[in-house]
């Protein structure tokens, strides 16, 4: 068998490379060095502007040529890194080599010595990390979900008046309204997306066992705490001032955990509407060239809704592992989490193609209003909730001597399909007022769905 060329291992780089955005530009090896420059470049900058460490103030000539380093950071420099790292076997230490390249060609080799001075290679990584973590949510993720929830509200606010039979447990139950069941799903993703936005990206800076024990040994004097929190706070993170070597990670713990909340309410959806579309309450729109199947021409299968719900799963599952995994070291530092957060770009990018299919989804589907009203007429025995509550209201006024409703409309319409005729029939034997009887007359499936349209409004902007 001839051997193939390199080819991609994960579809998110190969089949789906297009939907998952420029995430690669915050979440991969070469996002991370990038950001592992920009830490170790402010580190210097900071040194030098408070002249610790028998170190000169830079010119802002000459910090606008170290800033260069991280901002025009491309393949040119991916490659260098690669070459130092086959060397050096280890990754922050070559990108500590590649800092002081630049230093030597930018002039300022007098402060190499700097470069990476008091730090562990987690003081770099946990900042690394936090900063590209929380540029790729903010630039990458939150936008694809808000998309999504922007699409759903739409739709709501559209079919918030267009009756719908519900379905409890697999069966007829009391009528909603199209709209209102998804504005039920808007309402809980801006919760939990507003928690998301609420997370705090936490970072230490403190040493090797964040003691700041070499800190105070190559200056006693020095508030060294002080000075960690102002630099980990200009990365716009927020400080942490107890950690062992690592940062602890419970940030990152919220943050998955949140995510994938999202996506298992998206799942949700999901799952509902390829039953909707089965059931034949939603259309979906031929798209030109499409193939269904490949023997069935008469299919269009709901694989929009199909490939998100397979790739929430796979989000949920890695972020539910990396929550898991990175809470916990052994001691004051293992590497558990070294290899853990490589994954940590896989698991958002499958949350990042899923929610890209449930966009083009909902994109793809129309809703058969007329199939909603016939099954909503098929199903006249739902109106049996309201008929048994207003007996109930009426022998409490004493307008009604009836024992037991539930019972009464029970032996109606358990098990039975009852007409409009029948059941406007029944009204009328009832020992009930006639002003009573006037309301339920009046009563249909597809008017008896309360307050459906008006809730629909809680999430109008």
């Amino acid at each position: 068998m001839t051997a193939l060329s390199p080819q991609p291992l994960s579809p998110l780089d190969g089949r789906y490379r297009r939907q998952t955005g420029t995430l690669d530009q915050h979440l991969s090896e070469a996002g991370l060095n990038r950001a592992r420059i920009h830490v170790e470049v402010e580190w210097l900058i900071h040194l030098t502007d408070r002249e610790l460490l028998g170190a000169r103030r830079l010119t802002d000539s000459e910090k606008s040529l170290l800033r260069a380093l991280p901002e025009n950071f491309g393949d040119a420099d991916v490659a260098a890194l690669a070459e130092r790292e086959a060397v050096t076997r280890h990754d922050v230490k070559a990108v500590e080599y590649h800092v002081r390249d630049h230093l030597a060609v930018i002039g300022l080799g007098e402060i190499a010595e700097l470069t990476h001075v008091a730090c562990t290679s987690e003081d770099i990584n946990n900042l690394a990390y936090a900063i590209t973590i929380r540029d790729a949510v903010a630039a990458e993720w939150m936008p694809a979900v808000r998309a999504v929830i922007e699409a759903l509200r739409e739709r709501a606010l559209s079919w918030r008046d267009v009756p719908m039979l519900s379905h409890t447990h697999g069966q007829p139950a009391t009528p909603t309204t199209m709209g209102k069941e998804l504005a039920v799903v808007v309402h809980r993703l801006e919760r939990l997306v507003a928690s998301v936005d609420e997370i705090e990206y936490l970072g230490k800076f403190s040493g090797a066992t964040g003691t700041f024990a070499a800190h105070v040994a190559a200056d006693p004097d020095h508030d060294w705490p002080a000075s960690s929190k102002e630099f980990v706070e200009s990365l716009g993170l927020t400080w942490n001032p107890l950690t062992t070597q690592i940062e602890s990670h419970d940030w990152q713990a919220q943050l998955y955990q949140r995510v994938a909340h999202v996506g298992r309410v998206l799942h949700n959806l999901c799952t509902d509407v390829w039953t909707y579309i089965s059931m034949g309450y939603f259309r979906q729109i031929p798209q030109p060239g499409a193939t269904g199947s490949s023997t069935m021409p008469h299919k269009i299968n709901p694989i929009r809704f199909e490939n998100a719900e397979a790739n929430f799963e796979l989000s949920a599952a890695l972020l539910d592992s990396l929550a898991a995994t990175l809470v916990t070291s052994r001691l004051q530092r293992d590497l558990t989490d070294s290899s853990a957060q490589r994954n940590i770009g896989v698991a958002l990018g499958h949350a990042l193609l899923a929610l890209d299919n449930v966009l083009k989804g909902l994109g793809e589907i129309a809703l058969d209003e007329e199939a909603l009203a016939r099954d909503l007429n098929s199903n006249w025995e739902v109106l049996g909730e309201a008929i048994q509550t207003v007996i109930r209201a009426e022998v409490t006024a004493g307008n009604s001597q009836i024992s037991d409703p539930y019972a009464l409309l029970k032996e109606l319409t358990r098990g039975h399909r009852v007409g409009g005729d029948e059941l406007r029939a029944f009204v009328d034997g009832l020992d009930i007022s006639d002003e009573a009887k006037a309301r339920l007359r009046k009563l249909t499936p597809a008017t008896y769905t309360g307050l459906a349209s008006d809730l629909t409004a809680f999430i109008a902007r």
